[in-house]
């Protein structure tokens, strides 16, 4: 069923028809057609951060960045998704076209450039949710921040969502926004967990319960930087780490005419690239929790980043390739674990 579909959705630009899936999905979720089509939802809880996931596959940042689809998505069988990334101000994104299909590798590269509605959006529409996984909320700077004010953005946005977030992961690893990944390494990082660690605590005070801290990291690291960020992690405190985000690396699909499009890549690519850096963590941070991410496009690729050493995993371009029959055969494929 799902090859019919994306043979005519593949036939509109890539946005296009990002936006035409969602909306689709949207109106059979309203009829309740969701479960009709794609089965109830894999019963494999396991306990992690404090957190109940009812089965150890989420839905990766990116995908729903104003939480707008958050019931029609959660419907799929997700144990947990997240939802983002947001900024505190609405912003544009980059020029269109900033999405490509590089369909003979199963990747994609885009250029979004963090465009969402903005934080207050994203809250009301979490506070309206009737999925009952755990949500977690995706956090960023706005383009016009500069890298030396960024944490002050963070600040705000982790204001915004904490009392409505399951758990908060901080991006500073997307291509997309300028300057950003520079605060992935030495002093800077320190600079920016530090603080937010630090509002989270008093955050997490008053609302009665402890909000879950993670940080999104890149693939493109040496094992000396994996090891500068493990570092971080660690005397930071934080809660968790999703490893990774997409890469600029264009090794794997040089041979493809759109692979020179500036943006991070992600998909099938990407995936021995983001189980390096899962086992280097792994082995610098022995008990931290860790959410795999990267090219999971079936049963065997999301045991595989099991394997590396992560503790849950996190579907996106692989959906768009698999279509959304690929939550249930990871979710499956990791019950037989």
């Amino acid at each position: 069923m799902y090859n019919l579909a994306r043979s005519l959705l593949f036939r509109f630009d890539p946005e296009t028809s990002h936006g035409l899936a969602l909306n689709a999905l949207d109106a059979l979720h309203r009829v309740g057609g969701v479960q009709r089509v794609y089965g109830k939802p894999v019963n494999d809880p396991v306990e992690l951060m404090g957190l109940r996931f009812s089965n150890r596959v989420g839905l990766a940042a990116g995908l729903d960045k104003n939480a707008d689809h958050l019931d029609a998505l959660g419907a799929l069988g997700f144990g947990f998704v997240e939802v983002g990334t947001v900024t505190p101000k609405a912003q544009p994104g980059n020029p269109k076209p900033r999405l490509f299909r590089l369909a003979g590798h199963d990747a994609i590269i885009n250029r979004f450039g963090f465009n969402n509605k903005g934080v207050e959006h994203l809250v009301a529409q979490v506070k309206k949710r009737h999925y009952g996984g755990v949500v977690g909320v995706n956090i960023g700077k706005n383009l016009t921040t500069s890298v030396e004010n960024a944490l002050d953005d963070y600040l705000l946005c982790l204001d915004a969502v904490h009392s409505v977030a399951d758990y908060i992961a901080v991006n500073i690893s997307s291509p997309n926004t300028p300057g950003l990944r520079t605060l992935q390494f030495g002093e800077q990082l320190d600079e920016l967990l530090g603080p937010i660690r630090s509002r989270s605590q008093v955050l997490d005070a008053e609302l009665g319960r402890k909000v879950p801290l993670l940080v999104k990291i890149a693939p493109d690291m040496s094992e000396e930087e994996v090891a500068l960020v493990a570092g971080s992690i660690a005397r930071n405190a934080l809660d968790g780490v999703i490893a990774t985000n997409t890469t600029v690396s264009r090794e794997a699909v040089k041979s493809d005419p759109q692979s020179e499009e500036a943006g991070g890549l992600s998909g099938k690519p990407v995936f021995e690239a983001s189980n390096r850096v899962i086992r280097l963590l792994r082995a610098q941070l022995p008990t931290l929790p860790i959410i795999g991410v990267g090219g999971i496009d079936s049963g065997e690729a999301a045991s595989a980043k099991i394997a590396a050493g992560a503790d849950l995993v996190q579907l996106y371009s692989g959906l768009i390739y698999q279509g959304p029959g690929l939550v249930k055969t990871c979710a499956e494929a990791l019950k037989q674990q």
